[in-house]
């Protein structure tokens, strides 16, 4: 009896003991790292590599998505948990994100947390600096307008405007601007931020908008306008984040840059060369925002940024984006072509609707996708590129099986064969070719349009492109285009050795 009780309580034991390895593991695996965000701009990036090195110190698991486009794409992620934690700036978080009067714009942390709060959000940790827009011409365009403040541009003559794509958009930027002002011009064609700053040194345009710890204001002598009617709010930097994330981890970051320390890491990238990540782990070492030294801020080539570590990884991820997404639309196309040939009524419909996805903007999808997927990444990417590669999958399919002579179709069918069983061996053999070259099309385009996904952290060669064009950057921009215009071009190849195999084969 004893010893019965002896096992059992030893049984006991063993099976409670392996339930709490069980949970402990579950525990373990479901401690997913903290998502770090960033906007599509230098500083952002800088900020969030900073953020991401300051809780990996820690003992924190982070990672990185970098430059995932402007505000609104950034709100979405946010709010659905994609992302844990980003830098913004109060006079964003005021105006673009809470949607609140001019008059909030100074808001204390205070304020600004209880408003976040029905949102599931909270800001923290200021980290000492106030980025404010601003208007900037050259100097010596500016001297010979007489220009010096921003109300000077109303008896300006025609000005070439190069503002930014968020600027032209946001609730404190252009449109409000333009009303404070009381300014004649009409809103250019946006422009990209990294982008303006050659344009104006260039003389192609006359005015942009700008970051006061922008590091290209001083070299391209540029006269920042005075903001003479307080129009822009404060931009405090804060780190904006989920209200369940600790941001005790970060505490140390807290008052720790000023403005001179954000133009001078801004520097590092923009002018000396460095990497976002080699610039946030020099800050986080202790060695501020001082200038770079000697090897270390030799720019890179461009085929040292060709050939970078990193290589492998964009491939194996741009690969997994466009074949991935061309087996699903391969799965979903087929089927539809089918439909629109079998039944002619529905094909006007089917082809519209395929048609019409390709005309949606790929950014305004990702950012829809982002919101009803509630996800960044991979997932959204997928589906956004499936969508894209539907048109010429189902076209082809519709046109090949149509382009099967109906002799052949009766001949089928007077053999005894069912109709299913003529379009899997008679219909679809012969329309297999034509159905081919669509699918090597969906493939081309997808490996170019790929590159956008880039802008929701999927990866792939267009983070390359994103990052270089945050910094103007032409050697990084084409160590991200080459790669995958050699990607298309050995795709294409690929498919066209199939399709001539494909066609020898009908022959035969």
């Amino acid at each position: 009896m004893t010893y019965t009780l002896r096992c059992q309580n030893a049984s006991m034991r063993r099976v409670l003991l392996g339930l709490s390895f069980l949970i402990a593991s579950i525990g373990v695996a479901s401690a997913a790292p903290v998502v770090v965000g960033s906007k599509r701009f230098t500083e952002s990036y800088i900020l969030g590599e900073i953020v991401r090195e300051t809780l990996q110190a820690h003992g924190a698991e982070a990672v990185h998505k970098q430059g995932l486009g402007n505000t609104g794409i950034l709100e979405q992620a946010l709010s659905t948990g994609a992302v844990d934690i980003y830098p913004e700036y109060t006079g964003t978080i005021v105006r673009e994100l809470l949607k609140r009067p001019q008059s909030d714009a100074g808001a204390t942390l205070a304020e600004l947390n209880q408003w976040l709060a029905p949102r599931g959000l909270k800001a923290a940790v200021p980290l000492g600096f106030n980025n404010t827009y601003a208007l900037a011409m050259l100097e010596s365009r500016a001297a010979e307008l007489g220009i010096a403040r921003i109300s000077d541009l109303a008896r300006a003559p025609p000005l070439r405007l190069g503002l930014s794509h968020e600027f032209l958009q946001r609730a404190d930027g252009w449109p409000a601007l333009k009303t404070a002002y009381r300014l004649p011009m009409e809103a250019p064609d946006g422009l990209d931020h990294g982008l303006a700053y050659d344009a104006v040194r260039a003389g192609k345009v006359d005015l942009i908008d700008i970051y006061a710890t922008d590091a290209k204001v001083g070299r391209y002598k540029l006269r920042v306008l005075q903001d003479d009617r307080a129009f822009f709010p404060k931009y405090d930097a804060v780190l904006l984040m989920r209200a369940s994330l600790d941001p005790a981890p970060l505490a140390g970051l807290e008052g720790r840059i000023d403005a001179p320390s954000m133009i001078a890491m801004n520097a590092q990238v923009e002018l000396d060369g460095l990497s976002f990540a080699d610039v946030a782990r020099r800050f986080v070492a202790g060695q501020g925002g001082g200038a770079a030294k000697s090897e270390s801020s030799t720019r890179a080539t461009f085929m040292d940024r060709l050939f970078a570590p990193d290589l492998a990884r964009l491939a194996w991820q741009h690969v997994l984006l466009v074949f991935g997404s061309l087996l699903i639309a391969i799965v979903v196309g087929v089927p539809l072509g089918v439909a629109a040939w079998r039944w002619p009524r529905c094909a006007a419909w089917v082809l519209g609707a395929v048609a019409v996805l390709q005309t949606v903007p790929s950014i305004a999808l990702l950012a829809f996708l982002i919101a009803l997927m509630g996800s960044i990444g991979l997932g959204p990417a997928l589906v956004a590129l499936f969508l894209y590669a539907l048109l010429p999958i189902v076209r082809n399919t519709h046109a090949g099986l149509r382009g099967v002579p109906a002799g052949l179709s009766q001949a089928a069918l007077s053999l005894g064969l069912t109709p299913r069983q003529g379009l899997r061996h008679v219909q679809l053999p012969l329309a297999l070719p034509t159905l081919m070259a669509g699918v090597k099309t969906a493939a081309v385009i997808n490996v170019g349009t790929a590159t956008v996904a880039a802008f929701i952290g999927a990866g792939g060669f267009g983070e390359r492109i994103v990052a270089g064009l945050a910094v103007n950057d032409t050697a990084a921009m084409l160590a991200g285009a080459v790669p995958a215009a050699v990607l298309a071009l050995v795709v294409q190849a690929v498919f066209e050795a199939i399709e001539r195999h494909l066609l020898r084969q009908s022959k035969g």
